[in-house]
C-alpha cells in the first residue's frame, strides 16, 4: 500500500485526522490503464446427499483439514459461517482469471466430495439459519456490533454467498476508462448487476418477496457499515469522508481481552479523543475492512453486490459481463448511455439505500426499465468479450444466460420460486449442479407459475440464531494477495477477518 504521509508509513504509527484522510485517499484509487481482473466467489457448503440436513461443526473441520494441504493459485479462506471463498490472484486477462479459478474449483470440489460435502451458489441459505462456525475475537465484536441493527448482521455473516468482481479503477484523466467515470459508473449499473444475478429469493423454505435476499440483508445491517458514499465529481474525497465518519467496529486488543465494541464513535472522532487508545495506520486499515458498501475501493473496485450463481461455472458469466462492461472502452460508452436515465430513480441517495437498489433487489428483471438496461448490456458484452479474448464457450455461457433468463425478463431466483415447495432443490446425488433448476446446462424457458404458494417472509423476523462451538480453519495461500489494497489481517488457517 502506498505511503502519501511522511511519517505514518509502519503500522502501529499513530494516525492524526489529517494523516488518516490523507492515507484513505492516497490509498483508496490507484490509477492507470485497466489491466488486471479479478473474482472472489463465495459458496455454501452443503451436505451432498441430503443439502436440507445442516453441516456439524467437526464434519467441516475435518473437510476443511483435508483442504490444508491442497496446493492452489487462489486464496482460500472461510467465512464465518463456514462458507468457503476463492480469491484469485489477480490477471492480465479475463481467460486467465477463468482458467485459474476454475481449476482450483475442481481441486476443491474433489475433496469436499470425498467427504460427502458439496459447493452450492446461493445468494443466501434457503433452509439452514445462522450458525458461526469460526470463533475468534474479531468474529465475537463483529457479531456485536451488527447485532445492534437487528438480526441481519447475523445472516451476512453466516449464511450468504456471493460473486464479487474486482475491477482496476481506471485512468485519472476522463472518458469512459476514467475512475471518475468507472466509480460512477459502478454504482448505476450495479442496480442492474443486482437485478439479472439475483438467486436468493428464499429463506426457511419460504419465498423472502425478494429476488435478492442477500441484499436485503445487506440493506437492512445500516447505512453506516452497509452503505456508499454519496456521488460526486471527487471520489476520493467521498470515500476519505465516508471511512472517517463511518463508525468503528471495534478496538483490537493484544492481550487477549475481549476486543472493545465502542458505541457509535466514528473513526474521525477516534483521532481526536485518542480513547481508549491512540489510533494507528493498522487500525485505519482494518477500520475500512470493515465497512461494506456495494462498491468498495481497495486500489481497486471491488463489486460486492451480486448473488452466488447456480451451477459449478455460473460465476464465469458475472465475471465476463463485468470485465467486458468496465474494462472494454466502446461497451463501457454503451453501457454508460444506457444506465444514465436509472439515476433519477435513487432520488440522489447512495447505494444500496435508495429505489433503484431496492426494487432491483425486490423485483429483479420484472422491473421494465432494469430488464431493458440489462438487454443493453448483455448485447454490448457479447460484442465486447471477442475483443478481450474470451473462449467460444465463454461466450457461449453468456449467450445462454441472456437467452435463458435476460431476454425473458428472468434471473436465477425466478428457477427457485417456480420450484415445488414439496421438492428439493437438489436431486442429490446427481451431475455437477446438484439438480438445482438451470444448472445442467439446460437452456429451456422454465416452467412455473411463480413463488411458492408458501407465502412470502419478509424482514429480519424471518432469522434465527444458533451459534456452533468453537472452532479455527486450516488451509493455503498464493504467494501474492489478490490485488494490493488493505491487507486481510490473517491467512487461512484462522479464517478472514471481514465477510465478504
Amino acid at each position: 500500500m502506498s505511503d502519501p504521509v511522511g511519517g505514518t508509513g509502519a503500522p502501529h504509527a499513530v494516525v492524526t485526522e489529517a494523516d488518516a484522510e490523507a492515507l484513505v485517499r492516497g490509498i483508496c484509487f490507484k490509477t492507470g490503464p485497466p489491466r488486471r481482473l479479478g473474482v472472489e466467489v463465495e459458496w455454501l457448503v452443503h451436505e451432498l446427499r441430503e443439502p436440507r440436513l445442516p453441516v456439524t461443526p467437526e464434519r467441516l473441520e475435518a473437510a476443511y483439514e483435508a483442504l490444508r494441504p491442497v496446493p492452489l493459485r487462489s486464496a482460500l479462506t472461510v467465512e464465518p459461517g463456514g462458507q468457503l471463498e476463492l480469491s484469485s490472484p489477480p490477471a492480465a486477462t479475463l481467460m486467465e482469471c477463468v482458467t485459474t479459478v476454475a481449476a482450483d474449483l475442481d481441486t476443491v470440489r474433489a475433496v469436499l466430495r470425498r467427504d460427502g460435502l458439496c459447493l452450492v451458489g446461493l445468494g443466501h441459505d434457503p433452509w439452514h439459519t445462522p450458525r458461526r462456525f469460526l470463533r475468534a475475537p474479531r468474529y465475537d465484536a463483529m457479531e456485536a456490533c451488527l447485532d445492534r441493527a437487528g438480526p441481519a448482521g447475523r445472516s451476512m455473516m453466516c449464511t450468504s454467498a456471493s460473486v464479487q468482481v474486482c475491477v482496476d479503477a481506471g485512468h485519472e484523466e476522463p472518458g469512459p476508462l476514467g475512475h471518475v467515470r468507472r466509480w460512477w459508473l459502478s454504482h448505476l449499473l450495479g442496480a442492474v448487476l443486482v437485478a439479472v444475478f439475483a438467486n436468493s429469493p428464499l429463506a426457511g423454505d419460504r419465498p423472502t418477496g425478494w429476488r435478492s435476499t442477500r441484499q436485503l440483508r445487506w440493506e437492512q445491517i445500516g447505512r453506516d457499515r452497509a452503505g456508499g458514499p454519496a456521488l460526486d465529481a471527487d471520489p476520493r474525497g467521498a470515500w476519505a469522508r465516508h471511512v472517517l465518519d463511518a463508525p468503528v467496529m471495534c478496538v483490537r486488543q493484544d492481550d487477549g481481552r475481549p476486543w472493545d465494541v465502542p458505541e457509535r464513535m466514528t473513526f474521525r472522532e477516534w483521532t481526536r479523543s485518542r480513547v481508549p487508545r491512540a489510533p494507528t495506520r493498522d487500525d485505519l486499515d482494518y477500520h475500512a475492512t470493515t465497512l461494506f458498501p456495494p462498491v468498495r475501493p481497495r486500489g481497486h473496485l471491488e463489486l460486492r453486490m451480486m448473488d452466488a450463481q447456480p451451477g459449478d461455472d455460473g460465476w464465469i458469466v458475472p465475471l465476463a459481463v463485468t470485465a467486458a462492461l468496465f474494462d472494454d472502452p466502446q461497451a463501457s460508452e454503451t453501457v454508460y448511455r444506457a444506465v444514465k436515465p436509472l439515476a433519477e430513480r435513487t432520488l440522489g441517495l447512495p447505494a444500496p439505500h435508495n429505489p433503484l437498489w431496492r426494487d432491483a433487489a425486490r423485483t429483479g428483471l420484472a422491473d421494465p426499465e432494469l430488464r431493458e438496461a440489462a438487454a443493453v448490456c448483455f448485447a454490448a458484452a457479447l460484442e465486447a468479450l471477442p475483443r478481450l479474448g474470451a473462449t467460444a464457450e465463454v461466450v457461449a455461457a453468456v449467450a445462454a444466460f441472456r437467452e435463458r433468463y435476460t431476454a425473458r425478463g428472468r434471473c436465477p431466483a425466478d428457477d427457485l420460486l417456480d420450484a415445488s415447495p414439496r421438492t428439493s432443490l437438489f436431486d442429490p446425488p446427481g451431475p455437477p449442479g446438484h439438480g438445482l433448476p438451470g444448472l445442467s446446462g439446460d437452456t429451456s424457458p422454465p416452467a412455473g407459475p411463480g413463488p411458492s404458494p408458501a407465502g412470502p417472509l419478509d424482514g429480519p423476523d424471518a432469522l434465527a440464531f444458533d451459534d456452533g462451538p468453537p472452532h479455527g480453519a486450516p488451509g493455503s495461500r498464493p504467494p501474492h494477495p489478490p490485488f494490493d489494497g488493505p491487507p486481510r489481517q490473517e491467512p487461512f488457517p484462522h479464517g478472514k477477518d471481514t465477510p465478504s
